[in-house]
């Protein structure tokens, strides 16, 4: 058996639309699979998170994660990590920013939580993300937002995307 390098990994998501359900996207991740909300073009709103939820989520998840593994891999007394994540669209022309808020559980001092909080900036799908948004981080607010939250529309409403007439 030839070993894959990992460039030669991939990982694949199947977005299909859902014909018995007023054609609504449905997404597929190995056995999962999960409702896509957002307006389907024909006046229906279709239920779950819009891509951006999606693409939050990414982003929490993966902090999640990063900073639960670098309090496992120096032994800190991390027990619990709470991430929330919202999007604010640029002005035109502007990069998007998500807003990142972790909360931290658990007996840590000062230096242990700036580590933390540091280590977030390790998460892979936020170094991705960061090429074309920025990332704003801050510790131990409350993780649940009282803003306001943006429906697909409005993110939609933020992007200049051309009318394209078919022929």
């Amino acid at each position: 058996m030839v070993p894959q390098d990992k460039a030669s990994k991939v990982r694949e998501v199947v977005v299909a639309n859902d014909l018995a359900n007023h054609s609504a996207l449905v997404g597929h991740v190995g056995g999962s699979e999960f409702s896509i909300g957002g307006p389907d073009g024909v006046g229906h709103i279709s239920p779950g998170p819009n891509p951006y939820d999606l693409l939050s989520a990414s982003l929490a998840a993966c902090t999640a994660m990063t900073v639960h593994f670098q309090a496992r891999r120096r032994k800190l007394p991390l027990d619990r990590v709470e991430v929330c994540v919202s999007f604010h669209h640029g002005a035109q022309g502007e990069r998007g920013t998500f807003e990142r808020t972790l909360v931290l559980g658990g007996k840590l001092d000062a230096q242990q939580r700036a580590f933390l909080l540091e280590a977030a900036n390790l998460c892979p799908v936020g170094e991705i993300l960061g090429i074309s948004a920025n990332i704003r981080t801050s510790a131990d607010a409350t993780a649940s937002g009282a803003s306001t939250p943006a429906s697909y529309e409005d993110d939609l409403a933020e992007l200049r995307i051309p009318y394209i007439d078919p022929d």
